[in-house]
């Protein structure tokens, strides 16, 4: 099994937090979210993960080697392939072509997920959906009778379907995907100015290919600054019901009040401070005489004197005496 992971640009809605760092790199739960995408595909897959391949822009040496350490973290060879020109989804996926091959996942890394399931790798194609309340922002499906996708709708004005497509594919046959992506390109097919995995995913529908919906139990969004606070709120809950260790052993926590979930990073200090629920505490992070609710605070940022709730906090960023509510990024300084 092979998972391909367009990552996209750098992330202006997540401003100022991907000035610095491309936005699956922002952590949740003291990890990168696409590092928590990529252990969660591979919980589902039922078999062994042998390569995950990153399509990126050019985000330098020190990006690229972390790409390369979660793959590795899931057991698997990271490979990085670039995507100089935004052309679209199924161009995207393409600069991945040596990648595809044999079964197959493709990821966008701004979601997050929380599935049942586990993925069924007889099927020929699976796309993961979740159901929404209003779909008119979002690509839906439709199925028939036998639960099997008869129609892609994108972004749909009146009501065809509640099933929003999240962003996440299984392709039983890699080579066939790829075939059907570079037809596009070479046909000069575009939607919108651009090449897009739906045209090649109704395309392969119409020769036949039956896919199937993988239907998620929660779709989780880092699209903005407080979408990603909330789905860190989410995934701290989650991790709590599976019952995982949160408070690295190495956080020195004295006179101070814990409402979890919370997740503390390696060597966090947290003095005279009541921390929760729903924060995350990056690694070499210092709180004292705060209080912390729904918020992520990442490496080596200090809160001094403060009262902060919805807020994401850079890496090296420091805040004294601050009202709530804010999205102060990388190596930033706020005193109030």
């Amino acid at each position: 099994m092979k998972i391909i992971v367009p990552m996209a640009g750098m992330g202006k809605r997540m401003r100022p937090h991907t000035l610095t760092v491309p936005k699956p790199l922002i952590p949740i739960a003291g990890k990168p979210i696409v590092q928590r995408l990529v252990e969660d595909i591979a919980k589902v897959c039922g078999e062994p993960v042998d390569e995950v391949a990153f399509i990126i822009g050019r985000f330098g040496a020190e990006v690229e080697k972390n790409l390369v350490k979660i793959a590795e973290s899931v057991g698997a060879k990271g490979t990085i392939v670039y995507q100089d020109e935004p052309l679209g989804t199924a161009h995207a996926i393409l600069c991945a072509k040596e990648a595809l091959t044999g079964p197959v996942v493709v990821a966008f890394a701004d979601t997050l997920f929380k599935a049942d399931f586990t993925l069924d790798s007889s099927v020929p194609g699976t796309i993961w959906v979740q159901k929404v309340e209003d779909p008119r922002p979002f690509g839906v499906v439709k199925l028939n009778e036998q639960g099997q996708i008869t129609e892609f709708v994108e972004k749909p004005q009146e009501f065809v379907s509640d099933l929003a497509i999240i962003g996440i594919y299984y392709f039983q046959d890699g080579e066939y995907l790829r075939d059907e992506l570079q037809y596009l390109l070479d046909n000069d097919i575009k939607d919108k100015g651009e090449y897009q995995l739906t045209n090649a995913l109704e395309n392969m529908k119409n020769k036949g290919t039956v896919f199937v919906p993988g239907r998620v139990t929660e779709w989780l969004d880092c699209g903005n600054k407080d979408a990603t606070v909330f789905t860190n709120q989410r995934y701290l809950e989650y991790l709590k019901e599976r019952g995982e260790s949160l408070v690295a052993a190495s956080a020195k926590i004295t006179n101070s009040v814990i409402i979890e979930p919370v997740y503390i990073g390696e060597n966090a200090i947290v003095t005279d401070s009541v921390v929760g629920p729903h924060v995350s505490l990056g690694d070499h992070a210092n709180v004292r005489d705060s209080r912390l609710s729904n918020s992520i605070v990442q490496q080596s940022a200090s809160v001094l004197n403060a009262v902060i709730t919805n807020s994401m906090i850079g890496n090296h960023a420091s805040v004294v005496g601050s009202p709530d509510d804010l999205s102060l990024g990388d190596y930033n300084q706020l005193r109030v």
